[in-house]
């Protein structure tokens, strides 16, 4: 079992920074991808940015991409998804997600460990 915690979210304005940060815990050891999703009231939860752990291979959305970096520590236990250049249209609840296989990282199902969220909202 891995526990996922995030941190982080708040109110910005448009064009302002924010760190988000997942502190994972249990069975890390077990991770193969972690990801950071969003969701906005009554729409779909839709991946942002992914990356594998082992192989550093980072993924990130159209929407997001110069302007969002997925990170990690050394430990592998603490993710972190940097986001600059914010926009109204990136306000949302942030959810991070773990995964110890697969390899669609936009695919939900995918995921076998989540958070609980983070808000984030923009203000224009």
């Amino acid at each position: 079992q891995v526990f996922l915690v995030e941190s982080g979210g708040g109110s910005v304005q448009a064009g302002g920074s924010l760190r988000l940060s997942c502190a994972a815990s249990g069975a890390t050891s077990t991770i193969n991808r972690v990801a950071w999703f969003r969701q906005v009231a009554g729409k779909e939860r839709e991946g942002v940015a992914a990356i594998y752990i082992h192989i550093v291979d980072r993924l990130y959305s159209d929407s997001v991409k110069g302007r969002f970096t997925i990170s990690q520590d050394s430990a592998k236990t603490n993710f972190y998804l940097e986001m600059n250049g914010l926009k109204p249209e990136d306000s949302a609840t942030y959810f991070c997600a773990a995964a110890t296989r697969g390899h669609s990282w936009r695919t939900l199902t995918e995921y076998q460990y989540w958070g609980q969220g983070t808000q984030v909202t923009v203000s224009s």
